[in-house]
Formats: structure tokens, C-alpha cells, sequence
């Protein structure tokens, strides 16, 4: 299998590829996630594991302080925010020349279960197989994109960079282009919510997905570097007056909170042991990661404490 950076260039393989798209910020996540795929795979030599790196895509910085369209509003791009990778989950397709299956995770989206029975499922001619969105974003048909599976044959109209464009261009909405919304509903399948189980380790999870950046688990303790999504203004829901007690909370949180799991704790940091074992990731690397507050600062007080995963 390969284990790399896909820059931006276009590339053709033979291979299923899963890619993991990250920035800076979140380097040893990614780095983590891609050790998860590969070690608990029993097809490993069947597909390849690319890292998309937002410095590797200049298109993101340069929009730095620019004004584009998030939910109907005008809302300021910054590319220091700790998810300023997102728009990089359309790129999979054009990096592998429009062909081939894919599966795109967030860089915060760890291997439980083997990802090759996703590789190798019956899309039912769907362009697209996620899961829905949780919460009131869900419940207005949003997609879950953060992990998918693409058929990148049926995506030739993906075009990560000019689409990106368009949000400064007031023609597309950064919220409907992340929930899918432009895509047509028949050519989007679901699959079980186990292959991106929000911040929930069960024996059934098969992807698990630390989406609550609040509590993931190798922040803990560090300043908050991310901007709290807005909700959209609802007279009609009773929770909307609660709206200026939420943005005080908001207020209150200077810092990334412990995970209320610690199994999920322990599997993160049972998996970056492992990359430090085989250098993956090494201990000058974390050292830095720690330095620029990326990593916890008591990660190797954590590693030490963490036992070995089963094999």
C-alpha cells in the first residue's frame, strides 16, 4: 500500500485510495488516522492511504480575511481555524483523474473496523455514500461529509478550487456545498452510521469520528483555536431565547475539555504509540506539534500511562 502526501497534481491508480485531509493544525491526527487504516485492514496491500495537506493547496491561504457566504450570511475566512481543511473533501476525485472508488475522511476519523468492506461495497450506482448529519442540520436533509465514499467517475463536475471560489463570489454557500446540498438527492446512498460514529465507541463502530473539536482527545487542555459554528436564527424555536445565554457559554470556553470517554482517550493514544514505534510520527515531531499547541503538552505523560492496543 502507499502511505503519503497527495499534493496537486492529478493522479491515477489502480487502487481504492482512502484520503485524509487535514491542515497544520491537525497534522498528528491525520497522521494517527492513517496508521488506524492501514493497521487494522486485513487488505492493506489493496489500497492506498494519501494525506491532502492544506499547505499543499495555496488556494486556501490566499483567501485569508476574505468575506464568503456561510448559511445565507457574510462570514470571514480564516485559514488559522482548526477546520480550515474542509473545502479539501472535494478534491479526491480530480486526484485520482475522475476514476476509481475513494473514501474521504476528516483528519479527526480513526479506523476501528477494516475500511476495505467500504472500499469494496455496492455503491448502487450512487455517486456519493454517506451518512446524515446529526442535529437540526440533519433534520433540513444535510449530509454528513465528513466521511465518504465516491464513485470519482460520477464527480467530474467536482472542481475543489473554482468551487471554493465561488463562496467569495456570493454563488455558493459554504453549508450547502458541505452538506451536499448541490448534489443531486438520487445520486447521494447512505450507509450505516457506524462507518462515521460521532464521538461514540461501540462494537459495532467501524469508523469512529471525534467531531466534537471541543473534546478531542489530543487537545485536552489547550486554548480553543476553532470559531463556534453560528446557529441560524429561529423565532419559532422555544431554544432560539436561549440564544444569548449560549453565546455567553461560548464565551466562558478558553479551552479544550478532557473526552467524557476515556476509551477513546486511550485508543487515540494507543495509536499514536504505535506511530511512534514505527516512526510514523516522531518524538521530535510531537515535540514541535506540542510547541505550536497542535498536541496537548502532557502527551507523553499520556503515552506513558496508555497501554498497548490489542493486536
Amino acid at each position: 500500500m502507499v502511505f503519503g502526501v497527495a499534493g496537486g497534481r492529478s493522479r491515477v491508480t489502480a487502487k481504492p485510495c482512502v484520503f485524509i485531509h487535514t491542515n497544520h493544525r491537525q497534522l498528528v491526527g491525520a497522521l494517527v488516522s492513517a496508521h488506524s487504516f492501514a493497521r487494522n485492514s486485513a487488505h492493506a496491500d489493496r489500497f492506498d492511504v494519501r494525506i491532502i495537506h492544506g499547505e499543499d493547496h495555496p488556494f486556501l491561504r490566499a483567501r485569508e480575511g476574505q468575506a464568503y457566504l456561510r448559511e445565507g450570511e457574510r462570514a470571514i475566512w480564516r485559514y488559522e481555524d482548526l477546520q480550515s481543511f474542509t473545502p479539501l473533501r472535494f478534491l479526491p476525485p480530480q486526484l485520482l483523474g475522475y476514476s476509481g472508488i475513494a473514501v474521504v475522511v476528516d483528519p479527526d476519523v480513526f479506523a476501528v473496523g477494516d475500511v476495505w468492506e467500504l472500499l469494496t461495497r455496492d455503491m448502487q450506482g450512487k455517486a456519493i455514500v454517506c451518512r446524515m448529519r446529526s442535529g437540526t442540520k440533519g433534520a433540513e436533509g444535510g449530509m454528513a461529509s465528513s466521511v465518504m465514499l465516491l464513485d470519482c467517475a460520477k464527480l467530474r463536475h467536482w472542481r475543489c478550487e473554482s468551487d471554493f471560489g465561488e463562496l467569495f463570489e456570493f454563488k455558493r454557500d459554504y453549508m450547502d456545498w458541505i452538506c451536499l446540498k448541490s448534489e443531486p438527492r438520487e445520486s447521494i446512498g447512505l450507509f450505516e452510521e457506524e462507518w462515521n460514529d460521532f464521538d461514540r465507541l461501540t462494537p459495532a463502530t467501524r469508523l469512529l469520528h471525534n467531531t466534537k473539536r471541543q473534546t478531542q482527545p489530543w487537545k485536552t487542555g489547550l486554548p480553543v483555536d476553532f470559531t463556534p459554528a453560528r446557529k441560524k436564527l429561529n423565532l419559532l424555536r422555544p431554544t432560539t431565547w436561549l440564544r444569548p445565554f449560549e453565546r455567553l457559554g461560548r464565551r466562558a470556553i478558553r479551552s479544550y475539555s478532557r473526552h467524557p470517554d476515556a476509551r477513546q482517550e486511550q485508543l487515540f493514544f494507543g495509536l499514536l504509540k504505535e506511530c511512534l514505534e514505527r516512526g510514523i510520527v516522531s518524538e521530535d515531531l510531537l515535540r514541535e506539534e506540542m510547541r505550536q499547541n497542535h498536541v496537548r503538552h502532557d502527551a507523553f505523560q499520556v503515552l506513558e500511562r496508555t497501554a498497548s492496543l490489542a493486536a
